[in-house]
């Protein structure tokens, strides 16, 4: 069973997570997802501060906390980043599980397209990504018999919407709180041809904090012409704090009995395979380093993991995705989402320029990325969901973050 936070200071957690078995059963609803998740036994005060981070071409950019009374998560309207996210340990010992950059100036310089070559690349740290995450092959798709062009900004592929994405845009908030959670809401418009991508759309991510642990991100989008749409959020964990070192001691488990194996150049071949008798089967919880260094060939093309899982589902509402566990600190992370897959990326490509908020620099495998989303490429392959977002129909996606102790 997993346990309930531990004191921090004088207050006691607001959660007791139950089993993974409840967790798994509910699927179909948000609320049962959260009976299921966690029972508040004890009312924490929930609230919203704000800062300035700075300024991005002239326009104001804020930092705010969200905070439950037992953890915090900071958030800039720059890029809808989250920026920070502070839990205990069992010992009720806080840490910051989110690797990112100390102030604005860090984000603004790791987005400037192209990086310096031999580097991380740019690393979307805790963002928020659009118009579509992950990678479209060849800079070019075709709806409704037009082909359109986009600018490659990963070797041949357009990756998360494109350099100068959302990710790199100020975006407008509106903070509130309501009895039990404190919300961030950010709202941009992404304006017709933005990045090669047809129709105005207006898109909102809100993060939630409620006072059981958990961080819901809501997105929302409509549009003004046909288009394609994925949205995720691209924030790096370590469980044991950022900047502590590898994540390959950390175990994960993935709610997927089925993946899309990648070519060359990191696009789904098509195939929806099997994960059974690889080293992509994480059916059952493992150390994330286990098997990263097998010669099996899609973990060679990727450097490690940078896959898309199908998610086990029988129908639509939240689903559990995926959860981790640091054994020495006993943070736990559970991911429900109601996207069809999630791009488990094992930071492959950090290299150990980039300065982390802990003052610690990054190397490969110092974070993960549980990025729930449609999947890689979709636009360019009819057998996968569809991401096409028509006028009149409206986008929306919920994943959860759940934090707890195992």
């Amino acid at each position: 069973m997993k346990r309930a936070f531990p004191r921090v200071g004088t207050s006691r957690a607001a959660t007791a997570i139950c089993s993974l078995a409840m967790v798994a059963a509910a699927v179909t609803a948000l609320a049962a997802s959260a009976s299921a998740l966690s029972r508040p036994s004890v009312h924490h005060t929930v609230s919203i501060s704000t800062r300035s981070f700075g300024t991005v071409a002239g326009q104001p950019v804020d930092l705010y906390t969200l905070s439950n009374g037992h953890m915090r998560v900071n958030i800039t309207n720059y890029g809808g980043i989250v920026q920070a996210i502070y839990v205990p340990d069992r010992f009720g010992r806080m840490a910051n599980v989110a690797l990112g950059f100390r102030n604005l100036a860090g984000y603004v310089k790791n987005d400037v397209y192209p990086q310096p070559s031999g580097g991380s690349g740019t690393t979307y740290f805790g963002a928020t990504i659009g118009r579509y995450a992950n990678r479209i092959a060849n800079g070019s798709f075709t709806l409704n018999g037009h082909t359109y062009t986009l600018p490659q900004n990963n070797g041949t592929n357009t990756l998360h919407g494109g350099p100068n994405a959302w990710n790199t845009k100020v975006w407008t908030a509106t903070p509130s709180v309501k009895p039990g959670s404190a919300s961030l809401k950010l709202t941009y418009t992404s304006p017709d041809g933005e990045n090669g991508f047809p129709g105005t759309v207006v898109a909102s991510v809100t993060y939630t904090l409620d006072t059981s642990n958990r961080l819901h991100i809501q997105y929302h989008a409509v549009t003004s012409a046909p288009t394609v749409i994925n949205l995720t959020n691209h924030t790096y964990f370590n469980l044991a704090g950022e900047g502590s070192g590898s994540v390959r001691a950390q175990k994960l488990m993935i709610n997927a009995s089925h993946y899309t194996p990648i070519n060359a150049n990191l696009i789904p071949t098509g195939v929806v395979a099997p994960v059974a008798g690889t080293p992509l089967d994480f059916r059952t919880m493992k150390p994330i380093g286990r098997d990263i260094n097998s010669g099996f060939n899609q973990l060679v093309l990727a450097h490690g993991f940078d896959h898309n899982w199908v998610i086990n589902r029988s129908g639509p509402g939240l689903v559990l995705a995926a959860r981790a566990l640091d054994p020495a600190s006993g943070r736990e992370l559970t991911t429900l989402t109601t996207e069809p897959g999630v791009q488990f990326y094992s930071g492959n490509f950090l290299a150990g320029e980039l300065v982390g908020t802990s003052g610690r620099t990054y190397r490969q495998t110092d974070g993960f990325t549980l990025e729930t989303q449609h999947y890689p490429n979709s636009p360019n392959q009819p057998n996968f969901p569809s991401t096409v977002l028509n006028p009149g129909q409206s986008f929306n996606s919920t994943t959860i973050y759940a934090f707890s102790i195992g």
